[in-house]
């Protein structure tokens, strides 16, 4: 198999537009300038996991349902494989789906992005039911190595029903649970989960 080329932004670019750490909440003051720019490039993956100076682009969708009996929200949360993902993830729980871009979800007509991202969510997971899409943030975490080389965007789905089914042995133990049950495992959730709770459910119980 040839390698992976993802798509990654200059950290120099990012930093021309203003500092960024933490949950961005201002996000097209940000992605539009990077999605225009022309220093957005596809490398091999392996080389960009430990260089910094770029940050591969990384959409994160966060799938939450209201349950009409108590009124109580739900998150869909799973326990990260040791498959071929990024293994300094294994065995975190997670309440994000999704990936890289890839250089072939450049060959078509549509949004590199778009495109990349659908093809992730249908890789992972398979949503049957409706739902809203609103881009909530930018994620981005240099605390540690897998957060200094990606730059997440935090898409938060609305689904009508609960009806999502993991594709993947990578996403195990996948379900709804409330915020209070996902708080009550806060230390076992990857940071970016972390952060994506504290930003997105401040008010939920």
């Amino acid at each position: 198999m040839p390698e992976e080329h993802v798509l990654v932004v200059p950290a120099d670019l990012i930093a021309s537009i203003g500092h960024l750490e933490g949950f961005e909440v201002d996000v097209d003051r940000f992605l539009v300038p990077i999605l225009a720019s022309d220093q957005l490039s596809y490398r091999p993956r392996a080389a960009m996991e430990s260089d910094p100076s770029f940050k591969q682009l990384i959409p994160y969708v966060v799938m939450q349902w209201t349950n009409p009996e108590d009124g109580l929200v739900r998150v869909f949360t799973y326990t990260r494989g040791g498959g071929s993902g990024e293994t300094r993830l294994h065995a975190k729980r997670s309440i994000g789906v999704g990936g890289h871009i890839s250089r072939e979800d450049a060959d078509g007509d549509e949004d590199p992005y778009v495109t990349g991202m659908r093809r992730e969510l249908d890789e992972e997971v398979t949503i049957l039911c409706d739902y809203t899409d609103d881009r909530e943030g930018l994620l981005y975490d240099p605390s540690n190595e897998v957060g200094q080389v990606h730059l997440g965007v935090i898409h938060r789905f609305t689904l009508e029903h609960p009806h999502v089914t993991s594709n993947e042995p990578e996403l195990a133990e996948g379900e709804f649970l409330t915020i209070a049950e996902l708080r009550e495992s806060y230390d076992r959730l990857e940071t970016w989960s972390q952060l994506c709770l504290d930003a997105l459910f401040s008010d939920e119980s």
